[in-house]
């Protein structure tokens, strides 16, 4: 997830707190960052695999892999495709279901003829995911969401309950913005303070103008160490941080602070099974996952042992344990 909230001094993504500030003054409520990059995307490996089919649903794109229960996965970000999701979409149809990925709005191969708050916003999200299940006519799906895919899923959720079988929240972003000030913090936590010193000057550097790419790499470098514990990965999540479309990032964190995002509420009475999986070593805190959880009356939380903020990458076995029990159950 990817987290970059308005003027934040611009660190993270899953929370790429990124330079430019946003132009929305709403967007400043919730803590300086705003350009989230909930990255909350998944990176997993730089060569997609071959689909077994793909569609488009009025100009989203979509792969669906396997067959049996449909289940949904939300990459995260926002403003990145689908790409690198092919792995974890491929073990979950290994099981015997039907997996289907799809390049949110304005990402990937669902261009947008132009992107501003006009064309881009959760709203207009949902209603792309709900062209997709009656494109596959699926009478219910389970969705599972990365990062800001979380979030995601959530406002689905919120609006076609009857079309949920199950939710997963894969740390997930929160049901409201508030997570958003603890990003930063834990994000340096992770990092040494010579690699804090390193990503600040560069942030500053891009502060300033610098739109280079070899600025832009060495930052994202940095950063990507806090998003994984087994540092032989960290290269993969860099990969995907480079390529955040930043202006989507931003017009998407803009308009959940127009519309004042916040789930906390809307699920008193929804029953379906809910699965909350978090590393103990996550970007995104435990209390975070705990609220989600909470907000739920059928929900329980597996927390990962030493583990970040990709399951499947530091800790496969708990990760895809945990994942194929509920969905099994």
């Amino acid at each position: 997830m990817s987290f970059s909230f308005a003027r934040m001094s611009q660190t993270t993504t899953l929370f790429n707190w990124l330079a430019k500030p946003i132009q929305a003054n709403s967007v400043r409520q919730h803590s300086r960052p705003h350009r989230i990059i909930l990255l909350l995307t998944a990176v997993l490996s730089i060569i997609t695999p071959a689909y077994a089919a793909e569609g488009m649903a009025d100009g989203i794109y979509y792969q669906t892999f396997g067959e049996g229960k449909p289940v949904l996965i939300i990459n995260g970000g926002p403003g990145l495709d689908s790409e690198g999701f092919a792995t974890v979409a491929k073990a979950i149809a290994a099981e015997g279901f039907q997996t289907i990925l799809f390049d949110q709005r304005g990402t990937g191969r669902s261009p947008l003829p132009s992107i501003d708050n006009r064309t881009v916003s959760m709203d207009l999200m949902v209603a792309d995911m709900e062209k997709i299940r009656k494109k596959l006519k699926l009478k219910q799906w389970t969705i599972l969401g990365h990062s800001f895919g979380g979030m995601l899923a959530a406002h689905y959720a919120s609006q076609h309950p009857a079309q949920v079988e199950k939710l997963v929240f894969s740390s997930s972003g929160g049901l409201d913005l508030d997570f958003v000030a603890d990003i930063q913090p834990r994000i340096n936590q992770k990092l040494s303070i010579k690699q804090q010193a390193e990503m600040k000057a560069y942030q500053l550097k891009q502060a300033a103008g610098d739109k280079s790419a070899a600025t832009n790499e060495k930052r994202v470098n940095i950063l990507a160490q806090a998003y994984v514990l087994d540092q032989s990965k960290a290269h993969l999540v860099a990969a995907r941080l480079k390529v955040v479309n930043m202006q989507l990032n931003q017009l998407v964190f803009a308009d959940m602070a127009r519309i004042k995002f916040d789930h906390k509420q809307s699920f008193a009475t929804f029953q379906q099974p809910v699965l909350v999986l978090q590393g103990d070593q996550d970007i995104i805190s435990i209390d975070t996952a705990k609220k989600t959880q909470n907000s739920f009356p059928n929900a329980q939380l597996e927390i990962l042992k030493d583990c970040a903020h990709y399951g499947w990458l530091d800790q496969p076995d708990q990760y895809y344990r945990a994942l194929f029990t509920f969905l099994k159950a």
